[in-house]
């Protein structure tokens, strides 16, 4: 596939069989984050090379189980620093309280 973009129909076929996904995210050009069926775990995401996706275009059995795993995950975050977190983390570079400040005696 050329492009992929989220809510994206595909085919993953890697070291295993192939199977039916749904493109959850597309963090880098060499990333792509797909919804799919594990025989043993049930709806999982994984992420795999952009080259082992094609495109489908009949919606498959397991969609519905997919498309609801997609809709209760919290959407991807982009940008920040490593290890910032979100709102209320305060400015980069202070990272911790400041110290107990003694009065002098």
């Amino acid at each position: 596939m050329e492009t992929t973009s989220p809510g994206d129909l595909v085919t993953v076929a890697g070291d295993g069989p192939k199977l039916d996904g749904i493109v959850f995210d597309t963090p880098s050009a060499t990333k792509v984050v797909v919804a799919v069926v594990d025989r043993g775990r049930g709806p999982v995401f994984r992420t795999v090379h952009p080259r082992t996706l094609s495109e489908r275009a009949a919606e498959g059995a397991d969609d519905r189980a997919l498309r609801l795993l997609i809709r209760r995950t919290p959407p991807p975050t982009r940008g920040g620093a490593r290890g910032a977190g979100g709102a209320g983390q305060g400015r980069s570079g202070h990272t911790r309280t400041a110290m107990h400040r003694t009065t002098g005696k």
